[in-house]
């Protein structure tokens, strides 16, 4: 087994996560824990605002300070960067795009959005990529200083797709997205062709660059997963309704996680309609279930969730206290890893947790 500097328990980590993802661990759990960090705090204590690209080699800094924390803690993390700087920003720069910065002190991501890139969708057929210009060399040299930073010590994570109707969105917006559905199907279906050669580039490079680690891919999501991994997003179909989903969002993803070995994505509160949509994708691996406002904490409704996936691996967000309780109340689904909000929690009452969380087995 391969093994990091920063996670001296990975040998046992990778097995659990593998067993996760091949739906072997559907009366079982894990847990992940996001800890306050040195590297968090320093962060938090830098006032600047980046509205520009940030040094590279400065984020490589973050991320190894970091991460540092997580080398004799015994949870579930498999510990990665994550190139926020490009997690949304790099479809709209790749095609020329102004791409804007914003710092999260919370996670110490520094995050990338685009403006819109025509001010019409009738502007489309003028829209080309280059893999030569000043954003994809960005790109390519920032995975070679992280991957140079990261030998040995963590890993680095899968970048999530911004195809589909996400890549229409960063085109006109929207409003005029949901419209072209009815009016302009045709540029909808050139769009979608268009974001998968694109984002294939981006997750190609990535894989050509990066590698894998254990035989599998490092991921924001899930942690780990065995393959070629990739992490997909359902946003745009959140307003609207399943069939739609069926029409328009199922088959570019089912075409994306085929070319490689399957994949990830995400669903927001609005989007639980989705799930039974959702939970049938060909090459589907786990599904990340967020929180947001207006709408039940997933942990709240995890039981009714589990249902609803059939053994779909999920991953559900929790603070320290609630998870404790539901571990102990021996009320918390299997087939189930929890990131458990965990700041101020000390590193030995998280270690002192997981014999439990390893020996819980769901009613």
């Amino acid at each position: 087994m391969e093994q990091l500097e920063y996670k001296k328990n990975l040998p046992e980590v990778i097995p659990r996560l593998r067993d996760f993802i091949e739906r072997r661990m559907i009366d079982r759990i894990l847990a992940v824990f996001a800890i306050d960090t040195e590297g968090l705090r320093a962060f938090r204590s830098d006032p600047s605002v980046d509205s520009d690209y940030p040094d590279p080699r400065a984020r490589a800094r973050f991320w190894g300070a970091h991460l540092l924390a997580y080398r004799e803690l015994l949870d579930d993390t498999a510990p990665s960067a994550y190139l926020s700087e490009f997690d949304q920003g790099i479809c709209g720069g790749l095609c020329g795009g102004e791409v804007r910065f914003i710092r999260d002190p919370r996670t110490g991501w520094i995050s990338s959005m685009v403006n819109p890139l025509l001010s019409s969708i009738d502007e489309f057929e003028s829209l080309v990529f280059s893999s030569d210009g000043e954003w994809a060399s960005r790109y390519r040299d920032q995975l070679d200083v992280f991957v140079r930073a990261a030998r040995r010590r963590y890993g680095v994570s899968h970048l999530i797709l911004i195809d589909s109707l996400n890549f229409l969105f960063e085109c006109v917006g929207a409003t005029a997205t949901y419209l072209a559905l009815i009016d302009r199907p045709e540029i909808v279906r050139a769009a979608i062709e268009f974001g998968y050669d694109l984002n294939s580039w981006i997750q190609d490079t990535f894989f050509d660059i990066v590698g894998s680690f254990a035989g599998g891919t490092f991921s924001n999501m899930v942690q780990w997963a065995p393959g070629r991994i990739v992490s997909e997003s359902v946003d745009p179909f959140h307003m609207t309704s399943v069939d739609v989903f069926e029409e328009w969002g199922r088959a570019p993803i089912e075409r994306m996680y085929a070319r490689y070995d399957g994949g990830v994505l995400h669903i927001h509160g609005n989007g639980r309609h989705l799930i039974e949509a959702v939970a049938t994708l060909a090459g589907l691996r786990a599904v990340y279930l967020g929180d947001d406002t207006g709408f039940p904490a997933a942990i709240e409704i995890a039981g009714e969730l589990r249902r609803r996936f059939a053994e779909v691996p999920l991953v559900i967000g929790t603070d320290y206290a609630t998870f404790r309780r539901k571990l102990g109340d021996k009320t918390l689904p299997g087939g189930v890893l929890y990131t458990v909000e965990a700041k101020g929690v000390t590193r030995e009452e998280i270690n002192e947790t997981m014999p439990l969380v390893w020996a819980y087995r769901a009613g």
